[in-house]
């Protein structure tokens, strides 16, 4: 079965043997269509390998004919037209494609021996007139005739004879290059001095640099500091309440002259210096409230803000806390807050530091009241107890806590002792 043939064409021929029936119908032809695709491939490998080895056969054919760069392609065929190998590849064209892919390689080859051959008899040459020629002479003005008359026995120099016309060209080269030596060193040490000169400036340049770009910032720091203080000196004589605003102030700020000393810090600086100035304002005067309200209310922790505020109302502590009624307020309720934690805190102490209170002081006062009398005498020679008798119910309450919790601890370990050794375990 040819690859380019069809399954009508084919199926005469093969529906007799007995094989066409060993797979179903609907597979016959799938698998027909499969064989001329793998037959067709296998035919194109077949064509290109003999193609490949008619063409290496008809190139060991251009490699045994000994071809010079001037060989035209019609006298390879006049003189290897019945080699068998000539006739090995069918077509002319192509033949002549591979003649001159061939061709070129030749002529590659033969340039570069060429130049090889004529690089080594530049070198050889030259180094024939430095050994013949000396230097004076050659800064005299010798002529090539005179010296070709010291150097025609050189074996060197016959070897330069085939290219005879380039000699007097080479010898001129020559000439030239030894008498421009010394220039060339002069020309070499004075780019040495010019360099090292350049790299010094460089290296000065940059180190002036870095010293501007230092100074420089320097200066930046100095400026900006003293714009700093300018500000801060600014807010300090403008502003002296702790309820301004960055919006409504900065308005005010800009029509006084010490303004303008700002200049150096942004506005986002500024509002920040602005920001921690009312902070610090904000902190002096709450110190200040507080210390108004502990005057005011000494020893008392109950008392309510109505009646402290018409205590206070016209102290200047009160005034420049704040001008708004509800802060005062709210602070005043979390100093109370505060003072009422701080004082039931140092009771507790009070109560740790009392040693007449055991784990045995639940049971003696359940058993008489004196037991629970003479620790409240105790107590009472404390401030710390004093200071909760506008709070005596709160007070009282901590007391019988601590002396349950202390109950329920049990007693305390003499100081010696140690913790019970755990049962069922080897040291």
């Amino acid at each position: 079965v040819s690859a380019f043939s069809t399954w009508e064409k084919e199926l005469p021929k093969i529906v007799f043997d007995d094989r066409y029936l060993l797979l179903p119908t609907k597979d016959r032809k799938l698998a027909f269509d499969q064989y001329l695709k793998v037959r067709c491939e296998e035919e194109r490998k077949e064509k290109m390998t003999k193609m490949k080895m008619k063409k290496e056969v008809f190139k060991s054919l251009l490699v045994d004919a000994n071809l010079s760069g001037r060989t035209t392609f019609s006298e390879f065929c006049m003189k290897h037209s019945r080699d068998e190998r000539f006739k090995s590849v069918e077509k002319m064209k192509e033949r002549e494609g591979l003649f001159n892919e061939y061709m070129l390689e030749i002529r590659r080859r033969e340039r570069m021996d060429g130049k090889f051959t004529l690089d080594k008899a530049k070198q050889d040459f030259n180094q024939m007139l430095k050994d013949t020629v000396p230097s004076l002479m050659l800064s005299t003005g010798i002529s090539w005739s005179l010296v070709k008359s010291y150097t025609q026995y050189d074996p060197r120099y016959r070897v330069v004879v085939e290219h005879s016309p380039l000699c007097e060209t080479w010898f001129k080269e020559y000439c030239d290059e030894e008498l421009d030596e010394d220039t060339k060193r002069e020309r070499e040490r004075r780019e040495r001095v010019e360099a090292s000169m350049r790299q010094r400036e460089k290296v000065v340049q940059e180190s002036l640099m870095e010293s501007l770009q230092e100074r420089d910032k320097e200066r930046k720091v100095h400026l900006r500091e003293e714009s700093v203080q300018h500000f801060r000196a600014l807010l300090t004589d403008m502003v002296r309440s702790s309820d301004a605003s960055w919006r409504e102030t900065r308005h005010n700020l800009r029509k006084d002259n010490r303004w303008a000393l700002a200049k150096h810090i942004d506005k986002s600086e500024k509002e920040k210096i602005f920001e921690e100035h009312i902070s610090a304002i904000a902190k002096k005067t709450k110190m200040a409230f507080h210390k108004l309200l502990d005057e005011t209310l000494g020893s008392q922790l109950t008392e309510n803000w109505k009646n402290v505020r018409r205590m206070i109302k016209d102290d200047p502590r009160c005034t420049k806390f704040s001008s708004h009624e509800k802060r005062r307020e709210k602070e005043f309720d979390e100093y109370l807050v505060q003072r009422r934690a701080k004082a039931k805190q140092e009771f507790r102490e009070l109560l740790k530091e009392t040693r007449i209170i055991n784990h045995r002081s639940a049971q003696l006062a359940t058993d008489s009241t004196q037991h629970l009398k003479d620790i409240i005498a105790i107590l009472q020679k404390d401030k710390r107890y004093l200071v909760l008798d506008t709070m005596p119910e709160e007070r009282i309450e901590i007391l019988t806590s601590y002396i349950e919790e202390i109950a329920n601890r049990g007693p305390s370990p003499p100081p010696t002792a140690t913790e019970p050794r755990p049962r069922g375990r080897d040291y």
